[in-house]
């Protein structure tokens, strides 16, 4: 199997900027919801990946793509909730904001991001400057990935990170896979996704996204490591979102391919 590295960061970023804003996979009004599971104590909850706006950021038009979710195991809960700011013209991240509550431990952070000038600043006192003129962060990362068609049998390094520190992130396919979810039966293409994340993963973290394989591009299963609870899986439960028409069918079944 070949897993030689593509040097195809430029393209794929060029690509990201030529798409017009209508040719998106989403779009304001996009509302997935999620049942979670965790690995251990029995934990469960729920999760909200939207999008909302036209929100001004700094003179420019953004989308703010929102990924809320609420944990709760045993006599204890936590939520995490992030936000980001999305130029979806570049597909780069504006602004970035985090925030975690634990049982023990609650972690805040709000990030500014200049493309332009390919700087960040954070409330925490940080900074630093991006490789790439179009940053994201690691939710629009997520958006980012429903953008491109990737190659089987290839490993892909992107380094898109706002976060010098936290580069580079590599991507490969896994398989091809049909889905049966609450929200109904789909295809997908399984990503492997390595990032850097010293903070929830003492280094490399690993996460998988089973994208839908139709002009969507919807995270139909998200699996990842999730502090104190082990091994998280979000399985879609609902879909709202005006570029299928069919988004709000109980079974949907989309398909771009024979």
């Amino acid at each position: 199997m070949n897993r030689g590295w593509l040097a195809l960061t430029v393209f794929f970023a060029s690509l990201a900027q030529a798409q017009t804003h209508d040719a998106l996979p989403f779009a304001v009004g996009e509302r997935l919801t999620y049942t979670v599971r965790a690995s251990k104590f029995g934990a469960g909850g729920r999760a909200v990946m939207s999008v909302t706006g036209p929100v001004d950021v700094r003179g420019t038009e953004t989308i703010l793509a929102t990924f809320d979710v609420h944990m709760r195991w045993a006599f204890m809960s936590g939520d995490d909730n992030t936000k980001s700011w999305i130029d979806p013209r570049r597909m780069a991240s504006l602004r970035f904001e985090k925030h975690e509550r634990r049982p023990f431990s609650f972690n805040n952070e709000s990030v500014e991001i200049a493309p332009e000038n390919r700087r960040w600043n954070s409330t925490r006192g940080d900074s630093g400057t991006t490789v790439s003129g179009a940053p994201l962060d690691e939710l629009s990362f997520i958006y980012f990935l429903r953008t491109i068609t990737l190659l089987p049998d290839s490993m892909y390094s992107f380094d898109r990170h706002y976060d010098v520190r936290r580069t580079p992130t590599t991507v490969r396919i896994v398989k091809r896979e049909t889905l049966t979810t609450p929200a109904g039966e789909f295809r997908t293409v399984e990503l492997e996704m390595r990032v850097k994340d010293a903070t929830n993963y003492n280094g490399d973290g690993i996460l998988h996204l089973w994208i839908s394989d139709d002009r969507c591009r919807l995270p139909v299963r998200i699996e990842s490591t999730m502090a104190m609870l082990g091994t998280g899986v979000l399985m879609l439960e609902s879909v709202v979102t005006p570029r299928c028409p069919r988004g709000d069918s109980p079974t949907p079944v989309w398909s771009n391919r024979p």
